[in-house]
C-alpha cells in the first residue's frame, strides 16, 4: 500500500513539499470553508498544476502514515482539531513551522511520541494566491530530539525524503538545531520586514547585518541560559547559508508584511521577551523590533 500523507497548510513552504511528496506517496491538503474551496481548483508550483485532494476535519477517511504541519503560528491553535482524522496510532507528525511552539503544542494534542522535530533552512519558495515558486528547497533538518541512535520513525523518514529528492539532515542534537533555526528567524525575517529588505540587502549591506547580528547574539545569550549550546560561530556561519538564496527572495515575514498579513512577531520578538523576563536578561533590540513591526501591522489598510 503507497504511503499517505496530510499537509496540513498549502502556504508556499507546504505545497513545496506537497509537490515533491505526491511523486512518492498519496498527498492530500488538509483544510477547510473557502480556503478549501480555492485548492479544490488546484494549486501551481513552479508552472506546474496539481489536483491535489482536500480534506475537511470530519473526513473519514483511514488516518494518514505522515501529517505535514506548516501553518503560520497564529493559525495553529485553532487547525490542530482538523488533523484528529488524519492521526492514528502510528502516524508520524512534522511540523516545519517557525518557531519553538508548534511541536509540544502538536504533542499536548496528538502524543509527544508522534511528533519528530523539523526545520527546514535554505527553501526561498514564494507564494501568490496558489501560486509557488521556487528556485532551492533547501534542507529539512529533522529527527528526534536525541539523533545519537536513530530511531525506526527516523529512518522510515529518512527513506520517504530520499526517495521524494529532498535534501535532509538528521542532526545528533535537534534541539540545537532548532534554536539555530530560531536565531535565524529571529535576525533576517524581523529586520528584514522592518527594512523591507530582500535576501541581497543581507548579502551586501553591512548595516543590514549589524541589526539582523545583534537581534542573533541575544538568541545566543538566552539560548546559553537555556542550556542550549549555541556560540558566535553560529551567527558566522549563517552567512555561508545567505549567500545561497537568490538576492530578490524575500522572508516569510516581509512577504507577510508585503501582504498586509499579520506577521509571527510574537513567537520571535514576544517569544524572546518573555524568555528575556524569565532569565533576567535585557534583549532590546527584540523589544524595538516587537514595537516596529507591531507598528507596521496597526497601519496595514492606512
Amino acid at each position: 500500500m503507497q504511503t499517505s500523507i496530510a499537509i496540513l497548510g498549502a502556504g508556499a513552504m507546504g505545497l513545496v513539499f506537497a509537490a515533491r511528496l505526491q511523486t512518492v506517496a498519496n498527498v492530500a491538503l488538509v483544510a477547510e470553508g473557502e480556503r478549501r474551496q480555492r485548492l479544490l481548483n488546484g494549486v501551481t508550483v513552479n508552472d506546474q498544476h496539481y489536483d491535489f485532494p482536500v480534506k475537511a476535519g470530519d473526513d473519514t477517511s483511514a488516518p494518514d502514515d505522515l501529517v505535514l504541519v506548516a501553518l503560520k503560528h497564529q493559525h495553529l491553535a485553532d487547525a490542530i482539531p482538523l488533523i484528529r482524522n488524519r492521526v492514528g496510532e502510528n502516524t508520524l507528525i512534522i511540523s516545519v513551522m517557525n518557531g519553538l511552539d508548534s511541536e509540544p503544542m502538536l504533542a499536548d494534542a496528538y502524543g509527544a511520541d508522534n511528533v519528530l522535530y523539523a526545520i527546514s533552512v535554505g527553501l526561498d519558495a514564494q507564494r501568490k494566491g496558489t501560486d509557488v515558486y521556487h528556485s532551492k528547497i533547501g534542507v529539512l533538518h529533522f529527527g528526534e530530539a536525541d539523533n545519537s541512535t536513530l530511531s525506526d520513525k527516523v529512518k522510515w523518514t529518512q527513506s520517504l525524503l530520499a526517495a521524494a529528492d529532498i535534501p535532509y539532515q538528521t542532526p545528533t542534537d535537534m534541539i540545537r538545531t532548532m534554536w539555530w533555526k530560531f536565531m535565524i528567524n529571529v535576525g533576517i525575517n524581523q529586520t528584514s520586514s522592518v527594512l523591507d529588505a530582500p535576501y541581497g540587502v543581507f548579502q551586501t549591506s553591512p548595516h543590514a547585518q549589524a541589526i539582523m547580528e545583534a537581534a542573533m547574539r541575544e538568541v545566543v545569550t538566552i539560548a546559553q541560559a537555556e542550556r542550549v549550546n549555541l556560540t558566535e560561530a553560529d551567527i558566522t556561519g549563517w552567512y555561508d547559508i545567505l549567500a545561497t538564496v537568490h538576492p530578490e527572495g524575500r522572508t516569510s515575514m516581509l512577504q507577510d508584511v508585503n501582504a498586509g498579513r499579520m506577521t509571527e512577531v510574537d513567537i520571535f520578538a514576544g517569544k524572546m521577551i518573555e524568555l528575556g523576563q524569565k532569565h533576567g536578561i535585557d534583549v532590546p533590540v527584540n523589544r524595538l523590533l516587537f514595537h516596529a513591526i507591531k507598528t507596521i501591522e496597526s497601519r496595514y489598510g492606512e
